[in-house]
């Protein structure tokens, strides 16, 4: 392995603590309030520090959580299948049951999103696929039989979001332990506390049922130094990151083979065979969800021009607010700042952490108006140009862009995308607008007629994960992308047709 460039992780690690998740690390250290109802810690009480340091997956130092977790791996070896059936049914679980508690500990801590969404987000971590998609290929004939198998790794290093902290992390457990690896998380600073706090809870459980005691390890206090520690760390075979594009060519700089979930910003494209009733709630229900956190949630939309009014008037019908253009524009001053481009250009816009994953009545405050009780989402007609558009922004306000063609909407949806090749979405009836823009865009979500979270089995079908790998091409995470595939070949006997 080279070794890792270590003026480069100086120089994104500050990305990965504070552009992963798009929110500062907290300006206090005051631990939140202590929880009260089960969430797997045997009443034992909610410190500051989560639990007893080296214990039970919590660990102060990365190579002490590196270590702890290789020897958890060797243990699951010998525990077989069977152990890791048991620990995937004990996350999936677990994270239903404590989905309340864990869901309010993660906005407190965070203060981003919404709590009905935090705990949705617990509760369907029993989507995510376990062993039963780790079934071997086999090939028989005349010179034997041949098995191919899905073995493990060894041990994960991955990095977690703010965003969505505890689902990732059990979700990651659940494919990365599915496929007999062990795991070590540095997690966001913003969301280390209730990450560690789950962590925890759920090796007291696995350790309970399986005798293995750190299967997923936490460094307790995250930093530069513990990440390019845990990169560095020789047990570390392979690594999980989720982050901006400085983070993921950091992680590829260290001569191990990375699985990237790099940014997104994914547009829609409406046009005028689309029922605008459908897609007008369709897009309201993806752009809302969590106050517009998720990376593939529709952050900008590409409407035709002769149905562009009626869009806008079943999103006011569905209880969306639309924004003046005086009103738009206080909005965009308060959330973006914009940098000045050489030559009196049109510069660059930066997102205000302040606003990300706020509710909408936030931004309304920042627009100069009131807004009813509820309001789910903001929106306004923009240029295509506009920084809401150009700007993987993550909160719940959505600009709408006229467009006079298919062609030209396919144009402006792949120039907002960035090429990040991550989440695409349209409303249409027309199969040449549906096949021109999947094969245009090219991302790794395609959505058609529905919501952005449709593309993780959530209204469609499919399975789901939080992990989505597109700048390194594996796709939506499953327990496969944690292996490596071992033949094992019998020449001339065992063949018995």
């Amino acid at each position: 392995m080279s070794a890792v460039n270590e003026a480069l992780i100086r120089d994104i690690v500050g990305e990965v603590l504070g552009r992963l998740g798009g929110v500062p690390a907290p300006k206090t250290s005051a631990p939140a309030p202590a929880a009260k109802a089960d969430c797997g810690c045997n009443g034992k009480s909610h410190a500051a520090t989560p639990g007893a340091r080296g214990k039970f997956g919590v660990y102060a130092d990365a190579n002490e959580a590196c270590a702890a977790a290789q020897e958890s791996f060797l243990q699951l070896q010998k525990a077989g299948v069977a152990a890791r059936v048991k620990i995937v049914e004990i996350v999936k679980a677990m994270a239903e049951s404590n989905a309340e508690v864990w869901g309010k500990l993660e906005l407190d801590e965070t203060k981003i999103g919404r709590l009905d969404h935090k705990i949705e987000k617990l509760k369907i971590i029993k989507l995510v696929p376990g062993v039963e998609w780790l079934r071997p290929d086999a090939h028989s004939g005349d010179h034997g039989i041949t098995l191919e198998e899905y073995t493990p790794f060894g041990v994960v290093g991955a990095v977690t979001p703010s965003t969505h902290s505890i689902p990732t992390l059990s979700g990651n457990i659940v494919n990365i332990c599915a496929a007999g690896n062990a795991v070590v998380f540095n997690p966001h600073p913003s969301a280390a506390r209730c990450a560690a706090i789950a962590v925890r809870a759920y090796n007291e459980a696995i350790f309970r049922e399986t005798g293995i005691e750190n299967i997923a390890t936490i460094i307790e206090k995250p930093s530069m130094e513990s990440f390019a520690a845990m990169c560095k760390h020789e047990a570390v075979r392979i690594l999980l990151v989720t982050g901006g594009p400085g983070v993921v060519k950091a992680a590829m700089q260290t001569g191990k083979r990375a699985i990237c979930a790099g940014p997104g910003n994914p547009p829609v494209y409406v046009d005028d065979t689309a029922c605008m009733k459908r897609a007008a709630k369709a897009i309201i229900q993806g752009a809302s969800y969590d106050n517009n956190l998720l990376c593939i949630g529709e952050k900008e939309v590409f409407a035709l021009e002769s149905i562009a009014d009626k869009l806008m008037e079943q999103m006011s019908q569905n209880g969306v607010v639309k924004l003046t253009n005086a009103q738009l524009d206080a909005l965009t001053k308060a959330a973006f700042t914009i940098t000045p481009g050489r030559g009196g250009g049109c510069g660059h816009a930066s997102v205000n952490k302040d606003f990300i994953g706020k509710d909408p009545i936030v931004l309304a405050r920042a627009a100069g108006m009131s807004i009813p009780a509820g309001t789910q989402l903001l929106f306004a007609e923009t240029d295509a140009n506009h920084p809401f558009v150009v700007e993987e922004q993550m909160m719940p306000f959505l600009p709408i862009t006229r467009v006079k063609s298919l062609e030209e909407g396919v144009a402006r949806s792949l120039e907002a995308e960035h090429g990040y090749k991550h989440t695409s979405i349209i409303h249409s009836h027309d199969l040449e607008a549906l096949t021109q823009m999947g094969r245009a865009l090219d991302t790794t979500l395609f959505i058609k007629n529905g919501p952005c979270m449709a593309g993780l089995g959530l209204g469609g079908e499919g399975y789901l994960s939080f992990s989505i790998a597109t700048p390194t091409g594996e796709g939506v995470s499953n327990p496969r992308t944690f292996t490596r595939v071992r033949r094992c070949v019998m020449v001339d006997n065992l063949r018995i047709y």
